[in-house]
C-alpha cells in the first residue's frame, strides 16, 4: 500500500538552493502575489461598481483580469507552501489538474482577447451597428465560450492521462505544466498531435483573428481623420501590448518545456518565474494607465481616500 501510495507522488525538482533561501523566496513571491490580487480585483470593482463602464470593453478587460487572478491562484499558493516545506512535491492527480487550469486559463486569456479584437473591430470599422451586434446576449456568449472551450478540449488529454503508467517521478519545474507527460513510460504520439490540434485552436486561430482585425483597424483609420486614429490607438494600444506580452508568455513556455536540458537550473527558474509573474502584473498595469476611463476613476478613488 504505501509503495502504491509513492508511486504517485511527484518531486518539484526546479527549485534553486529553496532551503537556503526559503524565507526570502516566500517574502517575494507573498509581496507579489498579493500586488497581483490587489492591483487586478480594484480594476475589476471599479469596472462593476461604475456605470459608465458597463460597456463590452470593460466587461471584457474585467473577464481578462480576473482570469489573471484565478491563472495566480493556480500556481501561488501551492508555490509559497512549497517554498516552505522540506520537501517539495505534488500528488500526480493534482499536477495534472493544475495543468489543467493553467493551460485552459491561458487558452482563455487568448480568446478574451480576440473577443476584446473583435469589440474594436466592431466599434471603429462598424460604428453605427455597434449597439446592434454587441449587445449583453453577444458578450455573454463570448465569455462563456472563452472559459468553456479551452477547457473541454484541454480536458480530453488529462483524462487520458489520470491513468497513464509513471516511469519517472521528478519533475524539472516548480509548477506543473506540459513537462508532466514526459513523466509517462511510454509517449503517445495520439496525445502530442492532439496537443498540437489544441494549441492551434486556442492559441495560434485567435493570434491570426487578432491579427486581422487589427490590420484592418489599420487601414479604416489610416484613411480616416486624426481624432479618429488617436482614438483608435488610446483603445487598441493597451490590446496589443497585452497580446504582446502573452506571446511571449506562450513563447517561453514552449521553450522551457521543449528545451529544457539545454538550460541550467537557474535559468528554468527564472524563466519560469518571468512566466507566472510579469503577466498577472502587467494587465493591470496596462489598463489601469493606459485605458483613459479606468484611469480617471482609479486616480478619483485615489484623491476620495486622500
Amino acid at each position: 500500500m504505501e509503495d502504491e501510495l509513492n508511486a504517485t507522488i511527484i518531486t518539484l525538482a526546479g527549485h534553486v538552493e529553496v532551503y537556503k533561501y526559503r524565507f526570502l523566496y516566500f517574502v517575494i513571491m507573498f509581496i507579489v502575489y498579493m500586488l497581483i490580487i490587489c492591483s487586478n480585483v480594484s480594476i475589476i470593482c471599479l469596472v462593476l461598481l461604475h456605470h459608465n463602464l458597463h460597456e463590452p470593453m470593460y466587461i471584457f478587460i474585467a473577464a481578462l483580469l480576473l482570469n489573471s487572478i484565478l491563472y495566480s491562484t493556480n500556481i501561488f499558493p501551492k508555490l509559497l507552501i512549497d517554498f516552505l516545506s522540506a520537501k517539495q512535491i505534488i500528488t500526480y492527480q493534482a499536477c495534472l489538474f493544475q495543468c489543467f487550469l493553467y493551460y485552459s486559463l491561458s487558452g482563455s486569456e487568448m480568446l478574451l482577447l480576440a473577443a476584446m479584437s473583435y469589440d474594436r473591430y466592431v466599434s471603429i470599422c462598424k460604428p453605427l451597428q455597434y449597439p446592434t451586434i454587441m449587445r449583453k446576449t453577444t458578450v455573454s456568449l463570448f465569455l462563456a465560450l472563452a472559459w468553456i472551450v479551452p477547457g473541454c478540449q484541454l480536458a480530453v488529454p488529462v483524462i487520458y492521462s489520470a491513468n497513464a503508467e509513471l516511469c519517472n517521478f521528478v519533475l524539472n519545474g516548480i509548477f506543473c505544466n506540459n513537462s508532466a507527460y514526459k513523466l509517462h513510460c511510454v509517449s503517445s504520439n495520439v496525445l502530442s498531435v492532439y496537443g498540437v490540434i489544441v494549441l492551434v485552436n486556442t492559441i495560434f486561430s485567435p493570434m491570426v483573428f487578432i491579427l486581422f482585425t487589427y490590420t484592418k483597424i489599420l487601414r479604416i483609420t489610416y484613411r480616416s481623420c486624426g481624432e479618429v486614429r488617436r482614438k483608435a490607438a488610446q483603445t487598441c494600444l493597451p490590446h496589443l501590448m497585452v497580446l504582446i506580452n502573452f506571446s511571449c508568455l506562450v513563447t517561453y513556455d514552449v521553450i522551457i518545456v521543449k528545451l529544457e536540458s539545454d538550460f541550467s537550473k537557474t535559468v528554468r527558474l527564472i524563466m519560469s518565474l518571468q512566466m507566472i509573474v510579469y503577466h498577472p502584473l502587467f494587465n493591470p498595469i496596462i489598463y489601469g494607465l493606459k485605458m483613459n476611463e479606468i484611469s480617471k476613476h482609479f486616480k478619483m478613488l485615489l484623491c476620495q481616500h486622500r
